[in-house]
């Protein structure tokens, strides 16, 4: 038998990178691969998800790019290749756009990307309600452990089980690391999803150029930013509101509150009270906002111990703030799919293959995480060098993704290769 046939994955969460990778490994001609999913059916709550260049290709390397762009939303021409104008909030005056040729805001509803990739993966792939809480690990395996008490062995887990991940603290303590909470950044955001028709008749009753809806928009404000792109094939357009709470060095959010809750339209509005009119329009036509939480994971010392690998948000949930944590995910998966899928590769050189995937991915994925942070603060005028001035904001906003969109995940996996 093959060897790469006998490898033994384990995947634990069924977000887009866990199921990304499944798919992957499949596509790849692996045949032990098995995925376990907390909830009893694949899903996932929240709105629109953007991805930049790089996550785009990395779904066609994975072999599902015309499949994604079936459901996938982009800006009509001329505006196409428009990632987002830059905008200021009080007037929406413009300060620039940054432009991704070729791709610009490419979007989609998250429940339509999981669904997507779920129904592509055979029969007897997923097992739902399963609840795995923890591991075990030897020289030859690692058993993964559950909260039925049953057991699963494997070659290979990959814990892809979002910021709150179970094997996180537990494969960071084998390292010898501390262990890593969820932190809340003090910011929030108020999200919803407005018909298009809705808000053009909206913005035209206000005497608003209605191009502003053409277009993905970033509106900009002292602790504060609204973003606007199109979803469900531009029937709809993802509103999302970000407010910062300033006040005190290290925000914490009540351990007893959920991070996604319903939010009035009272409070919503009454935290933009300093925008123009184009942003209060927007918000005005949302009439059931939800509050979320924004919580991140500081940069991990080391994503692998033995035969166990976190990916995703599991090794490095990230601030919204570049759109570009989904797309990482879906680096790590294919990253992934290709090094395990390897001919020569056995299971003895799992523990080799996952540090080769930690030397390589982890610092880009931590870069990406640092300046997402830095983008809500270059949004909120925060940057001391830039802060509101039109010119530097203009300068330091559409070149500043370039090195996250133009990267070759080949040249990558083809790095680690020479470490394994």
């Amino acid at each position: 038998m093959d060897r790469k046939h006998a490898l033994r994955v384990a995947i634990v969460g069924g977000g887009i990178a866990g199921t990304a990778l499944a798919l992957g490994l499949i596509k790849k001609g692996m045949t032990h691969v098995k995925l376990f999913e907390v909830a009893p059916a694949f899903g996932e709550i929240g709105a629109g998800v953007s991805f930049g260049a790089n996550a785009v290709q990395a779904i066609k390397q994975l072999g599902i790019g015309e499949d994604y762009h079936e459901i996938a939303d982009s800006t009509s021409a001329p505006w196409q290749d428009v990632w987002f104008e830059w905008r200021h909030a009080h007037d929406a005056s413009l300060i620039g756009t940054s432009v991704a040729p070729g791709v610009g805001q490419s979007s989609v509803h998250r429940a339509d990307f999981i669904d997507l990739l779920a129904k592509r993966l055979p029969q007897g792939i997923a097992s739902l309600g399963r609840q795995v809480i923890g591991y075990e690990e030897n020289n030859n395996e690692v058993s993964l452990k559950f909260s039925d008490g049953s057991s699963y062995p494997a070659d290979v887990v990959i814990a892809a089980d979002g910021i709150k991940s179970a094997l996180r603290n537990p494969l960071l303590a084998a390292a010898g690391h501390s262990a890593v909470k969820p932190r809340f950044t003090g910011t929030s955001a108020f999200r919803g999803l407005v018909e298009t028709a809705v808000l053009r008749d909206a913005y035209r009753a206000a005497t608003l150029d209605d191009h502003l809806l053409n277009v993905p928009q970033m509106y900009l404000s002292e602790d504060a930013h609204v973003l606007t792109f199109p979803v469900k094939k531009g029937r709809l357009i993802n509103i999302v509101a970000f407010v910062s709470d300033r006040h005190v060095e290290h925000p914490s959010w009540p351990a007893d509150m959920p991070w996604v809750k319903a939010a009035s339209k009272e409070q919503m509005l009454n935290s933009f009270e300093s925008s123009g009119l184009a942003v209060k329009t927007l918000l005005q036509c949302i009439e059931n906002p939800t509050l979320w939480a924004l919580h991140d994971v500081e940069p991990l010392p080391t994503y692998v111990h033995g035969r166990v690998a976190l990916i995703g948000d599991a090794a490095h949930a990230m601030l919204p703030h570049q759109g570009a944590g989904a797309g990482q995910g879906l680096e790590d998966a294919y990253f992934l799919a290709e090094l395990l899928s390897n001919e020569a590769a056995s299971a003895a050189d799992v523990p080799a293959l996952l540090a080769a995937y930690d030397e390589v991915r982890r610092e880009r994925a931590s870069r990406v995480q640092r300046t997402s942070w830095e983008a809500g603060e270059l949004y909120e005028y925060k940057n001391p060098t830039v802060g509101r001035d039109s010119r530097k904001l203009k300068d330091a906003l559409e070149q500043r993704l370039d090195w996250v969109w133009q990267h070759s995940l080949d040249d990558e996996v083809k790095k680690a290769l020479t470490l394994c």
